[in-house]
């Protein structure tokens, strides 16, 4: 069965890359060796969108996206878009030095990572 999920993001620059997942996001890291981080990553759901097949986009996700943007933003984040109301949650996204963006978002759709209510 499965035990979890493998996210691999691409950069042209991976040190910058990792810095920003260990100091900004302070996401736990072990060292697979020679300095090649593998982060914790919170628990995640998947969802399938209509569109391009192959596209991927990864999204953090908060309970709280002002309060989120705040302590990140204090450590150094860089937000590339301001926060819009979608059909789905409020949404954002930031910069990952050397690796493109991500989407961070406080959804209002059901979870299967809380319980309903």
């Amino acid at each position: 069965m499965l035990t979890g999920a493998h996210t691999v993001l691409f950069a042209d620059d991976a040190e910058a890359a990792r810095a920003f997942f260990r100091d900004v996001l302070e996401l736990p890291a072990v060292d697979a060796g020679g300095g090649w981080l593998i982060f914790a990553l919170p628990p995640g759901e998947a969802a399938v969108h209509p569109g391009p097949a192959g596209e991927t986009r990864l999204y953090l996700m908060c309970d709280d996206i002002a309060e989120t943007m705040a302590a990140l933003g204090a450590r150094g984040a860089e937000f590339t878009a301001p926060v819009s109301e979608e059909r789905w949650g409020l949404v954002t996204s930031m910069r990952i030095p050397g690796a493109g963006e991500v989407g961070l978002y406080e959804p209002k759709h059901p979870s299967p990572l809380r319980p309903a209510g």
